[in-house]
């Protein structure tokens, strides 16, 4: 077992072993070259027929490479190249699920090998689940904490919704690949685990005040994740190696978090439903996607912004909210300790990543109607943000 699963595994000791379980991976490469071990690992487990499903950059950035390798170890490697839609985006949407789909029955794969970052591996995912067969992971970017889910977010009909699948069996995050990534993926990331600071409110507003249940041992291994990522922002920023590979640790960490949980509280709240609100506009209106770290980072911004008006109001907006209006002390002590959204602003900008909506193209109209509607998106989830809109 490598260094970083012992880690994993030691944060989750103590609880009860159906936690563990959820939490176990055949393996994780964390390092330089880690994309060499993906050969062995496939001929260890006898796989003789394995797609590979990339897009036209991963490919050239890590496909090729792992092609050649499986090829040369005697596995037959077909490659599935997903196709972007009529705009230019590669997206998960029925498409490119049923494209995956038809080759691995064309070729009766016997696993999916999914070379990307989060759209590719969320088609793997649910194209794996649907055909009865595991999926193994290569991040070519650092720029989501999905790596590891077992959820798939997926365009249905222009409405994203996100449905059970799988997770990897392994992961081979090989850091000469993950460093060579495009600086906005790489911000995206960063993106992505900033927005943990509203996100771990959410959730402990909403076990507090709406009796959802909370993990600490969940919480803690995701504020430690971010709180790496905060510390070494410059590091990021500059896609140092050693930066890159806090990065990509914290990510994989985050959907740890998540799977020691069992669902996505730790890592999503309300400024998750933001993204995803701005992500279904650009759709209806035929625009290009935005990188969902990118939004996530931004979207926590504002969240932030809203919460700390909202603690430094009182409690008085709450009347009639008894259990609200009553715990406000400890929930307005807990906004308190989210970075106000300047200080969010100033770290996504040491890692290189966009600062507001106007910089991401979202007009302030949306914005506003977003703070309005978006916790709609996840109705069960009560955030803060819920709350708000149903005061």
């Amino acid at each position: 077992m490598s260094d970083f699963m012992k880690d994993i595994h030691a944060q989750a000791a103590g609880l009860p072993e159906e936690m563990r379980s959820r939490i176990e991976l055949e393996r994780v490469e964390l390092r330089a070259g880690a994309i060499r071990f993906v050969a062995p690992y496939a001929a260890d487990k006898g796989y003789r027929r394995l797609v590979l499903v990339a897009d036209a950059n991963t490919y050239e950035a890590a496909g090729k490479s792992a092609e050649a390798s499986l090829t040369a170890a005697g596995i037959d490697v077909p490659v599935a190249r997903i196709q972007p839609n009529a705009i230019g985006d590669v997206v998960a949407d029925e498409a490119s699920i049923v494209q995956l789909l038809l080759e691995i029955q064309r070729h009766r794969a016997e696993a999916v090998l999914a070379v990307g970052s989060g759209t590719l591996h969320d088609i793997a995912r649910y194209a794996a689940y649907t055909a009865g067969i595991p999926f193994l992971s290569v991040p070519t970017a650092p720029s989501v904490d999905g790596f590891n889910s077992k959820g798939a977010p997926l365009l249905i009909r222009g409405d994203k919704i996100t449905v059970a699948a799988i997770g990897p069996d392994a992961i081979f995050a090989d850091l000469d690949i993950l460093a060579q990534a495009p600086p906005p993926l790489v911000a995206a990331g960063f993106g992505d685990m900033l927005g943990k600071y509203t996100s771990l409110f959410d959730w402990r507003f909403g076990a507090l005040v709406h009796d959802e249940p909370y993990l600490e041992a969940s919480a803690a291994m995701t504020r430690s994740a971010l709180q790496r990522c905060v510390d070494h922002a410059g590091l990021i920023g500059k896609r140092d190696e050693e930066g890159i590979a806090i990065l990509t640790g914290a990510l994989i960490e985050s959907g740890f978090a998540m799977l020691l949980f069992g669902q996505s509280h730790p890592a999503s709240g309300a400024e998750h439903h933001l993204s995803h609100y701005w992500e279904m506009d650009s759709i209806r209106q035929g625009r290009k996607q935005l990188l969902h770290g990118a939004k996530v980072g931004v979207a926590c911004a504002e969240i932030s912004r809203l919460y700390h008006r909202l603690a430094d109001e009182g409690p008085d907006r709450w009347r009639g909210r008894e259990r609200i209006a009553g715990l406000w002390g400890e929930i307005a002590a807990l906004v308190r300790r989210i970075p106000d959204a300047e200080t969010i602003a100033d770290l996504l900008r040491a890692a290189g990543g966009p600062t507001s909506p106007g910089e991401l193209g979202i007009g302030e109209a949306l914005v506003s109607r977003s703070l309005r509607e978006a916790h709609r998106i996840r109705p069960n989830r009560y955030t803060l943000l819920h709350a708000y809109n149903e005061a």
